[in-house]
């Protein structure tokens, strides 16, 4: 049973910069943005240099950058946008926790996005992280997936307020669509640890602890996942109070405040899961010793029946010569009906008792 754990990356310098994840044949392509409430303008394939001509400061621009493996590219990126290495090196390193920091002009967020893997028990994971810099949010994905396909047809079609809003919203609802994953992966994990439920009550196979230890792994996982992303959230709250960052709008903090509160209700309903996993494993156990004391009861009541009928059969083995029984000639007959009436007696005895 594999574990599903953050994988230990090697130990790095800050300023060695190296991508450490698992996507490393992916290429690295670029996708940009550019919208207001009436127009909006979209680029694909086009190089760094070509940043200054496209970029436009009075409206707002979402670069969503695909694929981290060219780290030449990505320095290039930096040095655009004054990105330091440190920062390049948590983009770059997928074994870091979530985290969140701020300087006077920018805002840095990186997350795990986590999904159910196809045909598995395990959990897909994939780093993605954000900077918001002056009217700019950069993204970082590992590989091209469909996390916010549904966003960008909303940047398309002027559908909801996203076109009116500035940056900062779109960070908002892009951790919104990577939160929305994390319900999909809890959702399956419910219906897994149901049948879980569901099979210890059927079965005692030593299989059924192997899955439910699995499960608890993997609950494990989605809460230390998401408490460095709950604390996260939290620390946003704080950048409305003081003056070092002042990119986000004042009512953008509440949009912030709902994502907390889901993440709450996440960690909630993982400790209510892991809750029914215990009382699963708790039945399996029970389940299994009540079958032994079954297995025990069956074979005492075996034992005790056998018990006269063997010390009877060891008198009539004794062969001593003048043992009165032995010249009968129904001698044979009646210990044989003796016999059986004491098994007889001995099972209604045990029946009334209600041994068995």
């Amino acid at each position: 049973m594999r574990k599903i754990k953050y994988k230990k990356g090697k130990k790095m310098q800050p300023y060695n910069l190296e991508y450490t994840g698992i996507h490393k044949s992916k290429e690295s392509e670029m996708q940009l943005f550019v919208y207001d409430d009436l127009n909006l303008t979209e680029y694909e394939d086009f190089k760094v240099s070509d940043l200054d001509k496209h970029i436009d400061k009075q409206k707002t621009n979402w670069i969503n950058i695909h694929g981290l493996n060219n780290v030449e590219w990505l320095k290039s990126i930096g040095d655009y946008f004054k990105i330091d290495n440190f920062m390049l090196a948590d983009i770059l390193n997928t074994t870091r926790r979530t985290k969140l920091e701020e300087s006077h002009d920018f805002l840095f967020f990186n997350i795990k996005s986590l999904l159910p893997a196809e045909h598995s028990d395990n959990i897909s994971v994939e780093q993605i992280s954000f900077l918001l810099k002056d009217g700019i949010l950069i993204s970082f994905q590992e590989k091209r997936s469909d996390f916010f396909t549904h966003i960008r047809e909303r940047i398309r079609t002027h559908s909801g307020i996203v076109r009116t809003k500035k940056a900062d919203y779109l960070l908002y609802i892009l951790l919104d669509a990577i939160m929305e994953n994390f319900y999909i992966t809890l959702e399956n994990e419910e219906d897994k640890v149901e049948e879980l439920i569901n099979l210890t009550k059927q079965s005692v196979d030593p299989i059924i602890l192997e899955k439910i230890e699995k499960h608890r792994d993997n609950l494990n996982f989605l809460k230390r996942s998401i408490i460095p992303l709950r604390d996260s959230l939290y620390d946003i709250k704080s950048i409305k109070d003081d003056t070092i960052f002042n990119a986000m709008e004042a009512d953008s903090f509440s949009f912030f405040a709902r994502l907390h509160q889901k993440s709450l209700e996440l960690l909630e309903q993982i400790e209510s899961d892991m809750g029914s996993l215990e009382s699963a494993s708790n039945f399996f156990f029970s389940a299994q010793t009540h079958k032994m004391n079954e297995i025990m009861k069956t074979l005492t009541i075996v034992s005790a029946i056998f018990i006269p009928l063997t010390f009877i059969v060891g008198i009539y083995g004794m062969n001593f010569e003048y043992m009165p029984e032995l010249r009968r000639h129904y001698g044979y007959h009646t210990v044989m009906g003796a016999m059986f009436l004491i098994v007889v007696g001995m099972i209604i005895y045990f029946k009334k008792r209600r041994w068995f």
